[in-house]
């Protein structure tokens, strides 16, 4: 178990707008929560990381943009493309989402190579990075062959899903991918997390960055409840 200060717990967020009609009034809105609540990232569209990095500036919160966002459906090339225009434009976090015609055939090294490419160029630039699986469309083994690849590659994270399939995180899918994947890589639950209750299941479960367009009244519920129970901290 570990201890989580409210603020550790506001940490863990990456607070999420990416919706494609999202304006610019709405990542001042975004940018400006996140620094209120200090939460960890903003996770955005790509297209949005110059706007957001500099709306940011001078803060520790984290420009997040999605790469290949939500369908993962681009050649590696373009992924590539889209990670370092990311980069040069102020992100400083990067999530992408794997390609899934690739990985339904079975193409683990076309999947390898992805995952290397893209995690070198996070790592040249002294930046984390997150490999999105989008767990509610593949199988068990599936999942575990993306652990192994994650295990060898080694990215910053693992992520449960993009929020826009047919399902989100669940705290089986945190658990499979903290036990199946090498320790030194982090696992990040996305997708669905609208609860304080959830929030909690999914740190006690592994996770260690939540992404959720609900941090606000998340944080705000846990808030109320350390105040009702006459605590400063949560043992996880």
């Amino acid at each position: 178990m570990a201890r989580y200060t409210l603020d550790d717990l506001a940490r863990l967020v990456d607070h999420t707008n990416l919706h494609p009609d999202a304006t610019r009034e709405d990542m001042e809105k975004l940018c400006q929560e996140a620094k209120d609540y200090h939460f960890k990232m903003v996770a955005i569209n790509s297209v949005q990381s110059k706007l957001c990095s500099e709306l940011l500036a001078g803060t520790d919160i984290h420009t997040g943009a999605a790469i290949s966002f939500p369908l993962g459906q681009t050649t590696i090339a373009t992924k590539v493309f889209e990670t370092k225009d990311a980069l040069a434009n102020g992100a400083n976090e990067i999530d992408y989402v794997v390609n899934l015609t690739e990985l339904k055939a079975g193409n683990w090294a076309y999947i390898k190579d992805e995952m290397q490419q893209i995690v070198d160029i996070c790592r040249d630039a002294g930046v984390p990075s997150k490999v999105i699986f989008e767990n509610c469309l593949l199988t068990e083994d599936e999942k575990l062959e993306l652990c192994k690849i994650a295990s060898v590659v080694l990215p910053t994270f693992v992520k449960t899903s993009t929020g826009f399939s047919t399902g989100g995180a669940t705290v089986e899918d945190v658990r499979l991918m903290r036990e199946h994947t090498d320790p030194r890589v982090k696992v990040k639950a996305a997708g669905g997390i609208r609860t304080a209750d959830a929030f909690l299941d999914m740190v006690r479960a592994g996770a260690e960055r939540i992404g959720c367009s609900a941090g606000i009244p998340i944080i705000d519920e846990l808030r109320a409840r350390m105040e009702r129970d006459g605590i400063d901290a949560f043992e996880l």
